[in-house]
């Protein structure tokens, strides 16, 4: 996808699991990807290795993140960047963010 801009209604599209995360991308160019990532309550994202820079913005609900060895509490309107790092997420009450993966970029 290229060439032209688009509006995308975040709140309408469908999230699938985490196994099928690919399938969630809705857009992908040469430097970046993004995609929806929803947690229901009590869900988690098992630890992932990142090797670009990945930026999280809540849409609604709430997370922790665990970036390498820190946790990060995050909530709807907030947003963490975060470098290449191992990345795990959970949820208590559920959550539904956009996942924006920087390509070709190192700390």
């Amino acid at each position: 996808m290229s060439g032209k801009a688009k509006v995308f209604d975040l709140s309408a599209m469908a999230a699938r699991l985490h196994e099928e995360r690919n399938r969630n991308v809705f857009y992908a160019a040469e430097i970046f990807k993004a995609r929806i990532i929803e947690l229901g309550p009590g869900g988690e994202m098992p630890l992932c290795q990142m090797e670009s820079h990945v930026i999280f913005v809540v849409l609604h609900g709430e997370a922790t993140v665990k970036v390498d060895d820190g946790d990060f509490a995050v909530d709807q309107g907030k947003c963490l960047i975060t470098p290449p790092a191992s990345i795990s997420m959970r949820s208590a009450a559920g959550v539904r963010m956009l996942g924006i993966q920087i390509q070709g970029l190192s700390s």
